[in-house]
């Protein structure tokens, strides 16, 4: 008859009423909620545990999707499929996959908030960007990058001069600008002075990628890498600049010796009066950039608060200057000044809808793609081999030479979400391979890819390659000089 007392209890209850006394009854119910809940809570903690999906069918089904679509990624000069596609095709079917799972076992919450986390990852990241690339944008639109470029090509000097001033300008602007933007800028300096001299194009560009990447490796700023990095508070902004030294023997190496190639010679110098002037009010976004990153690492430094939040506050500073210059185009329009008529109304919105949106949601595709495999497991398993079985140093040198087949930004991210136990030593380590392993080959980084369209002619996969053994010396030389200071 248990069973008949377990599914009808109230014999029980009348009886329980009559025995024992009320206030005995109230502390039995003081007890039972306090005691309970906790109960329920470390047996729901108890169950609420990822499933193992590496030996599953969804786990080879998530990495195989994954693989595809990332060399369709690789592929997208020949396919001229634009990256973002595949790569969010590929995140939705591999957490699709993961929420059927879950759903079966009954740990959808689980699952939601795995990619919850992962959407804040992505929101913080994509805030930042959008902010620096609205900001590029603005310096474009107020011909300030063209400018900069007129003024070298007005200077005469020489191709091998040219080399290493677009070279070093490279490694100085990168840190603040990004590289990829740095480097199509001083890809167009490089292609207005040696239009007929396609050997200083190709040994510029690939110095100008080289430069870019180790530019951007010592600054939160210069990379997504970096970004990543800094965002996720495992390096201090100050931090960073311990890697100085070691990215300008990244760089300086490759460029002493690919500089005895360039023949002695100076380009046509532009005609007198057809450079570029800066725009009203070029500089001064220039000084509101400078001013918003100054914010954002407050932000992050002093109040503990996600840089992303200082870029935004940033942004404001763009939009209230912005409805200065718009309302002051309105009144050039409305005066007819010199009898012409003036440029168009200018619009802020206009420098945020050109942000590289297709760039954007490839970092979407591959922070949530990237963070199902480790929600699946097998980031978890890929770190327990490479930093358990080959040492931290090995495996962050390795990670830097992956970077060069495979974009820098999902391995960094895979690193990140795996969390080895490092010292502050090998995050930086990390962090600088990551950062310039890339410039090993042309297709390692953003800045490679970009100059390969820009300067298609002049700039190959080939070209690029017949130089990676010196571009590999100054790689190792950068670490030797890494473990020597740090």
């Amino acid at each position: 008859m248990a069973w008949f007392f377990y599914y009808n209890p109230a014999p029980i209850i009348a009886d329980f009423n009559i025995l024992v006394p009320m206030k005995a009854r109230n502390l039995l119910l003081v007890l039972f909620l306090v005691l309970f809940p906790l109960q329920l809570m470390a047996s729901t903690d108890a169950s609420l545990q990822p499933v193992d999906l590496t030996d599953h069918f969804i786990g080879y089904l998530a990495l195989l999707i994954f693989v595809i679509a990332y060399l369709l990624v690789i592929f997208e000069e020949k396919t001229h499929l634009r990256k973002s596609k595949p790569i969010l095709v590929a995140a939705g079917l591999i957490w699709l996959a993961i929420g059927i799972i879950y759903q079966q076992h009954g740990l959808s919450e689980l699952a939601a908030e795995a990619v919850r986390h992962n959407f804040l990852e992505y929101a913080e990241l994509f805030f930042f960007l959008l902010v620096a690339m609205t900001y590029i944008n603005a310096m474009i639109e107020r011909d300030v990058f063209d400018a900069l470029r007129d003024w070298l090509i007005s200077r005469g000097y020489s191709y091998r001069q040219l080399f290493w001033i677009t070279g070093c300008l490279s490694f100085i602007i990168s840190p603040i600008a990004d590289n990829l933007t740095t480097a199509l800028i001083m890809c167009s300096v490089v292609l207005a002075v040696g239009a007929n001299n396609s050997k200083f194009i190709a040994l510029s560009c690939i110095n100008i990628v080289v430069a870019a990447n180790a530019g951007g490796a010592f600054s939160p700023f210069g990379d997504i890498t970096t970004l990543m990095v800094w965002q996720k508070g495992i390096v201090e902004f100050s931090q960073f600049f311990q890697l100085l030294i070691p990215a300008a023997v990244n760089f300086l190496i490759p460029a002493l010796i690919m500089q005895f190639a360039i023949k002695a010679g100076k380009p046509q110098m532009i005609e007198e009066g057809s450079a570029s002037a800066i725009k009203p009010g070029g500089l001064i976004i220039v000084s509101l950039f400078l001013l918003t990153i100054i914010t954002a690492i407050s932000f992050h430094n002093f109040l503990h608060l996600p840089p992303a939040m200082g870029m935004m506050l940033g942004l404001g500073y763009l939009k209230v200057y912005g409805f200065y210059l718009r309302k002051k185009s309105i009144t050039a329009i409305l005066e007819n000044i010199d009898g012409q008529v003036a440029n168009k109304r200018y619009d802020i919105f206009d420098r945020i809808s050109q942000a590289e949106w297709d760039t954007l949601f490839f970092f979407y595709g591959v922070i949530l793609a990237v963070g199902g495999l480790g929600f699946i497991g097998y980031l978890n398993m890929t770190s327990h081999y490479i930093y358990g079985e080959l040492g931290p140093t090995n495996a962050n040198i390795l990670v830097g030479l992956m970077s060069a087949v495979v974009d820098n930004i999902p391995v960094m991210f895979a690193v990140l979400t795996m969390q080895p136990d490092m010292s502050l030593e090998q995050w930086l380590l990390v962090t600088l391979t990551a950062g310039v392993g890339g410039s090993l080959l042309s297709v390692g980084s953003a800045a490679g890819i970009a100059l390969m369209g820009q300067a298609k002619e002049h700039y190959t996969f080939l070209r690029h390659l017949k130089w990676s053994p010196v571009i590999a010396l100054g790689y190792f030389l950068s670490i030797g000089c890494h473990f020597l200071l740090n």
